[in-house]
């Protein structure tokens, strides 16, 4: 795997905040309709930009922002952006991703389906697009979703596609503002060789829009000295 592909990987599948998931659907169902668009934004801070178990922040904290516009139709488009460690290792650099895509209940399924572009300010040569879709369902008062996000071909990925398939939980603790979450993947290809990488954690809601979490992060055949196990805490707070 190529490092500077490797490092143009910061989202390889975006961040799940960016994405209507099947609970929040739920949640603006038991809403007041307010109209044909919803807007809904996030802001965080966390101690690490991991991703599919690898630092892209060169272990550095990383902030983030994020906007979604849906419609009822399920049609949905959203921007999100964190400062990014690139080739040299430098964390002020800036990533921002652009989504379109398309969630839609189905009984008591959630599918989500689009694209993202992944562009890197001052970086055009490291920008690139990928596809894909998730299924989620409710288990109790909580949600699994199991997806996959494939990138093509491209110039600016070294010519090689790449692919990544995950299994994702969330499960509240009771009546109370307590959850736990976690997440196993697997990928193949211009960003990983037959890479394993896992997630597990655990979030308090602290109101008023505000989440703190703290997650364990690990990965297994990591070949670029990006991964290995690591705690990631975070503080987000969305609108």
């Amino acid at each position: 795997m190529k490092l500077k592909t490797l490092l143009a990987a910061a989202a390889i599948a975006l961040p799940m905040a960016a994405f209507p998931s099947f609970a929040h659907a739920q949640e603006k169902e038991a809403e007041e309709a307010s109209g044909p668009i919803d807007i809904s934004g996030e802001i965080g801070l966390l101690t690490d930009y991991r991703f599919r178990g690898l630092s892209l922040s060169n272990q550095n904290p990383e902030l983030t922002a994020s906007l979604t516009i849906e419609h009822e139709s399920g049609l949905y488009a959203s921007v999100w952006t964190s400062n990014v460690a690139l080739a040299d290792g430098r964390a002020d650099f800036i990533e921002i991703d652009w989504t379109a895509g398309y969630s839609k209940d189905i009984g008591r399924a959630n599918i989500n389906a689009g694209a993202t572009y992944y562009s890197y300010v001052s970086n055009s040569n490291l920008n690139y697009i990928e596809f894909f879709g998730s299924v989620g369902t409710n288990v109790g008062p909580g949600e699994v979703r199991v997806g996959a996000a494939y990138a093509p071909k491209q110039g600016n990925i070294g010519s090689t596609d790449n692919t990544y398939v995950y299994i994702s939980g969330d499960m509240p603790l009771g009546q109370g503002p307590f959850s736990v979450h976690g997440t196993f993947g697997y990928e193949n290809g211009a960003f990983g060789d037959h890479k394993k990488d896992w997630l597990i954690g655990a979030s308090v809601d602290l109101g008023n829009g505000a989440t703190l979490s703290a997650d364990y992060v690990d990965t297994a055949r990591d070949v670029t000295g990006l991964g290995g196990p690591t705690g990631v805490v975070s503080l987000k707070w969305g609108f």
